[in-house]
């Protein structure tokens, strides 16, 4: 569920079918995310969706030449299948960018997630 009812379209390309399905994956993730749009401004009418559980998750954004998964607690996240590519050097987040010929790995998505909702409940 969105903050405002609906689902931001964010682009009609390979970015929109790309944040579909990782939208679909987050959500499927643990049975109490919950996604809202946020941050919405003239320079992005769609707003970022973001996901919680027990606090946030991760934010979903497109730009130009990739899609942006930023995890909020990614610096504290195992993550043994290097799924994170960007903001490596950040105190707290991480990121992963996903460019148009990218294929993520699902299943290891998947389980990033449910180690980051784990994180919340603390």
């Amino acid at each position: 569920m969105t903050g405002a009812g609906k689902v931001a379209v964010m682009a009609d390309d390979w970015r929109g079918k790309t944040v579909g399905t990782i939208r679909d994956l987050i959500l499927d993730a643990g049975p109490d995310v919950v996604e809202e749009i946020k941050w919405r401004k003239a320079s992005n009418p769609d707003g970022v969706p973001t996901f919680s559980s027990s606090g946030l998750l991760c934010t979903l954004e497109t730009y130009k030449d990739k899609v942006k998964v930023t995890f909020a607690k990614g610096a504290s996240l195992d993550d043994p299948t290097r799924l994170f590519n960007a903001s490596l050097d950040a105190g707290t987040r991480r990121a992963i960018d996903i460019q148009q010929d990218d294929v993520l790995d699902e299943k290891a998505f998947v389980a990033l997630v449910q180690n980051a909702i784990a994180l919340n409940q603390g």
